[in-house]
């Protein structure tokens, strides 16, 4: 049985004074594609921050590819080859969308059994993201919300990544962006890549996971298959309805 991607084990994180998360322990195999889910305030974008080292007060340890990164920086983490798509897109949006892709770029990577993993290139997101290769030239502030997340998703894979951190990608755009996300997600699925997302979208996460976590005030209440969540109509009213 293979190391999995990513194993955590007893996450806990604070703003402040204030503790977020408790005690977390999950893990991502190669190739899964696996949800936070939970209502809003649960902690699943304290946790996946707190992944990339982006929270300053955090306990725990995440190893990623076998290697212990709990005490890297996010430049570190990233370097190795995770990916972070952040739920406001943080584009650079006095840059066009072929600037914004050059910034991301990274050299090619190996898994850690020596296969070769997947290398990005513009042609190959354009590919990808049909609407990014009709305006290679567009400047970020010029562009929609949903173009926005699918030229940040596009840069973060021109990191060449092994494991992508989606923080909420359903969240806040249009209906025909959710399920060019969802074709996105199957692709990097496809590609072997391993994707961890924080999702409130039940129809989207069913659509693209795996397996997956749900979370209530920073601890881990339930998991399982997708599919068992899918039709647990009990625990998705008491840990996920509105």
């Amino acid at each position: 049985m293979t190391e999995p991607v990513l194993e955590v084990e007893g996450l806990s994180a604070w703003y402040g004074a204030a503790q977020i998360l408790f005690d977390l322990s999950f893990h991502v195999d190669r190739g899964e594609v696996v949800a936070l889910m939970g209502r809003n305030g649960a902690g699943k974008s304290t946790t996946i921050k707190a992944l990339m080292a982006l929270v300053a007060r955090r306990r725990g340890r995440v190893r990623f590819l076998g290697e212990d990164i709990s005490r890297l920086r996010p430049f570190e983490i990233a370097r190795r080859g995770m990916g972070f798509v952040p739920e406001d897109r943080r584009i650079f949006s006095d840059l066009t969308v072929l600037e914004n892709l050059d910034l991301g770029r990274q050299s090619s990577r190996r898994h850690p059994d020596g296969r070769t993993a997947p290398t990005w290139t513009e042609e190959k997101l354009f590919a990808l993201f049909s609407n990014l290769a009709a305006m290679p030239g567009r400047r970020g502030a010029h562009m929609s919300g949903g173009e926005q997340q699918m030229l940040t998703v596009a840069r973060t894979l021109m990191g060449n990544p092994l494991l992508v951190l989606l923080d909420e990608p359903s969240e806040g755009v249009a209906p025909v962006i959710v399920e060019e996300m969802a074709n996105t997600i199957a692709a990097l699925k496809h590609e072997g890549l391993s994707v961890l997302l924080s999702e409130q979208n039940m129809h989207f996460a069913e659509l693209v996971c795996d397996r997956v976590y749900v979370l209530e005030k920073g601890q881990l209440q339930w998991q399982g298959q997708m599919a068992d969540l899918a039709g647990n109509l009990d625990v998705q009213r008491r840990l996920l309805s509105v």
